[in-house]
């Protein structure tokens, strides 16, 4: 199951944490308080919260060429980045430990750009020869199982608990095979969608040619796989049909699907990953792609299969490649479709591939210094405190029966906090990093991770894992677990001291934004599918669940209103579960704050309120802007709403904002009583 994230990317973050309780040292002394400084006074609140909380901080701090959006994450990652240089750079002079020693290697060969310029293509000879090698169907499924481990070839395999039985491992298949970024690219019209299809054809062959191969045969060789990626996409399912876990939850045996989609021996695939002594049974997301999938080996010409794997192996090396193949790629994939103006040098690229690659191992070196046990604890009180408050607003639901209320308060009870890093470390002794291209290394370890998922596999599930790393800005529920996942990077406020910070800015910005959100996510359109045990099991009166999906459509109603970039609309059905996520957040962190004596003192930090800070405090974890092109992107791909609409969308909703800011009908963030949302 996938996990429900707190933004649409992982910001890895560290420096200073937030606290709980409000220290000697108040806000806005020492130091600008970023809740006063980053607003633009020039604004209503009324009209727009976010670009009035924002819009001071927008103004002053433009989005640098490199990037596609600008925010608070990314001031959180510029503090990470120096730090991990100076780890990197410390550990090439002088190696220590075999930790140290993989770190230096990953590192160096990610830097010698001379050495990257000089192989140009060498080091994906292997797999661009293995791929001239094949002869027939057979070969090229044995082959695309093999490559699929580091590329998008195909299909998407994967390990993780069994929706139905938390207490298993299972292997899953879902729909995949796609150079663009999801169905959508190769049907919609609008104008920013057609122009980025387009130019998608002479991308592919200008990559075709980086392997050799002539400029009219890749031309040629681009228009076929095109239309195979778009026989693809066509039985490929939209954003918000993934968000079903039933209908994506297709167990079948083996023999099964090689019924379904039978030109391709599924066996012996997942023979080629280690996985098949474990798959007797697997759980298909989308039966209707693998039909398609097998017709297409059959009916496409075993040329345009082949050239499509090049393209598939070119497409998922370029970045640990020349500048010249890793530019080509950017210009497609950072330029187009994203709008950043520039690559991002060539430091930081290799550490976001570290990171990637064993970043639990950076993060053992970070909690020592950065996120005590002290601290550690801070956050876990915070988490009760926001548990209470959801326990009380079920208790109190007018709407829901008291049978459903009592699994509810019973599957609330049993969610698992993890706060700031784990308790047990993976062992990364094993990733053969080493001495060899960049490109190796990174495959490498992306085969060590393939070999520790196949492990999992007719063993216990481990519930103490993270799949995060504890310097991330980000978290996650997961349903499987039940549990709410708190890396230490996500209570960071970038230059400030925990000391620093008053309650009404922490209730509001690790309360809410992360806390209330995460946990609101074990009740939200998907997770609320799950039970306390994390299985996908009906849990709810059939009345009980007809009420809450009457009050979910409000919101799919409420946000597929609002207009994000060109004519391109939020999709409501889509992000429901992110929307009910941060509705929820907000209430439970405002519940949590009114008990704390800063709300009862009621005495103003910086010219503000406590309950003016509090609502300040959330939108501080939105701070951000971004390019209408990853706007655009976004709105097709990504279930969370923009930055901008997850602080006006539910603010919306909220009737303590109304009194705070004093609201009235005719502001433009007005809703009429009975048009706000209420679930929980």
């Amino acid at each position: 199951m996938k996990k429900y994230l707190l933004a649409g990317l992982s910001f890895p973050a560290m420096a200073f944490f937030l606290a709980c309780n409000q220290g000697d040292k108040k806000a806005g002394e020492g130091t600008p308080d970023p809740l006063a400084a980053h607003r633009d006074t020039t604004v209503d609140p009324r009209q727009d919260f976010f670009d009035y909380a924002n819009g001071g901080w927008i103004k002053a701090n433009p989005i640098p060429a490199e990037y596609s959006s600008w925010g608070i994450g990314n001031l959180v990652k510029e503090e990470l980045y120096n730090r991990l240089r100076t780890i990197n750079e410390k550990a090439a002079e002088n190696p220590g430990d075999a930790i140290s020693k993989k770190i230096a290697a990953f590192w160096q060969s990610g830097m010698d750009s001379a050495k990257l310029n000089a192989d140009g293509i060498k080091p994906i000879m292997p797999q661009l020869q293995a791929i001239d090698a094949v002869t027939n169907v057979q070969e090229l499924a044995a082959l695309s199982s093999k490559l699929s481990v580091f590329t998008g070839v195909m299909c998407g395999v994967y390990i993780g608990q069994d929706a139905k039985n938390s207490e298993a491992m299972a292997v899953s298949f879902w729909q995949g095979g796609l150079g663009l970024p999801n169905r959508d690219y190769y049907f919609n019209t609008d104008e920013r969608t057609a122009k980025i299809r387009a130019a998608y054809p002479g991308h592919i062959s200008k990559m075709l040619q980086f392997t050799g191969m002539p400029a009219a045969q890749a031309d040629a060789a681009a228009t076929d796989i095109v239309a195979l990626e778009t026989l693809l996409a066509k039985s490929s399912r939209k954003l918000e049909a993934l968000r079903d876990p039933n209908a994506n939850y297709n167990k079948m045996p083996i023999a099964q699907l090689n019924k379904i989609a039978g030109n391709i021996d599924w066996k012996g695939f997942l023979e080629q990953q280690g996985i098949s002594k474990f798959a007797d049974t697997v759980i298909v997301g989308q039966p209707e792609f693998y039909t398609t999938l097998s017709n297409a080996i059959k009916s496409q010409k075993l040329d345009t299969w082949k050239n499509y794997l090049r393209w598939q192996v070119i497409n998922a090396a370029a970045p640990y490649l020349s500048d010249s193949i890793s530019g080509a790629d950017f210009a497609f994939y950072g330029k187009l479709l994203r709008g950043q103006e520039k690559q991002q040098v060539r430091w930081k690229r290799v550490l976001d591939a570290e990171e990637g690659a064993m970043g639990e191992a950076l993060g053992q070196l970070f909690v020592k210094e950065y996120f005590n046990a002290t601290a550690k604890k801070r956050y876990e009180n915070l988490v009760e405190d926001i548990r209470g408050a959801l326990k009380t607003r079920i208790e109190q639901l007018t709407w829901m029966s008291d049978s459903t209320k009592q699994k509810a308060l019973y599957k609330l009870s049993k969610i698992t906090k993890k706060v700031g890093y784990p308790d047990k470390w993976k062992d990364f002794s094993a990733m053969d990093i080493k001495a060899q291209s960049y490109f190796e290394n990174n495959l490498r370890a992306m085969e060590w991770w393939h070999k520790y998922q196949v492990a999992k596999l007719g063993k216990p599930v481990d519930r103490t894992e993270w799949d995060m790393t504890p310097q991330t800005y980000n978290a996650y529920y997961n349903p499987s677990n039940n549990e709410i996942v708190l890396p230490a990077g996500i209570f960071t406020v970038p230059g400030k001291r925990d000391e620093e910070l008053d309650d009404a800015l922490v209730y509001g910005y690790a309360g809410a934004s992360t806390i209330g959100h995460e946990i609101t996510h074990g009740f939200d359109d998907e997770g609320r599918q799950f039970d306390a045990d994390g299985n996908l099991k009906s849990w709810w009166s059939k009345e009980d669940e007809e009420k809450f999906n009457k009050r979910a459509a409000v919101m799919v109603q409420q946000f597929n209103e609002y207009v994000v970039v060109d004519s391109l609309r939020i999709n409501g059905k889509a992000t429901l579960g992110e929307n009910i996520a941060d509705l929820g957040g907000i209430l439970l962190g405002w519940d949590a704050f009114r008990k704390t004596e800063q709300f009862k003192k009621n005495e103003k930090i910086a010219g503000l309120s406590p309950s003016e800070r509090y609502f300040l405090g959330y939108s501080l974890g939105w701070l951000s802007h971004t390019k209408k092109e990853e706007l655009a992107r976004r709105v097709l791909t990504d279930v969370h709403s923009p930055a901008k609409f997850r602080v006006n969308g539910p603010f919306s909703d909220v009737d303590a904002f109304y009194d705070v800011y004093g609201l009235k009908p005719g502001d433009k963030m007005y809703r009429p009583d009975s048009l706000r949302v209420r679930i929980w």
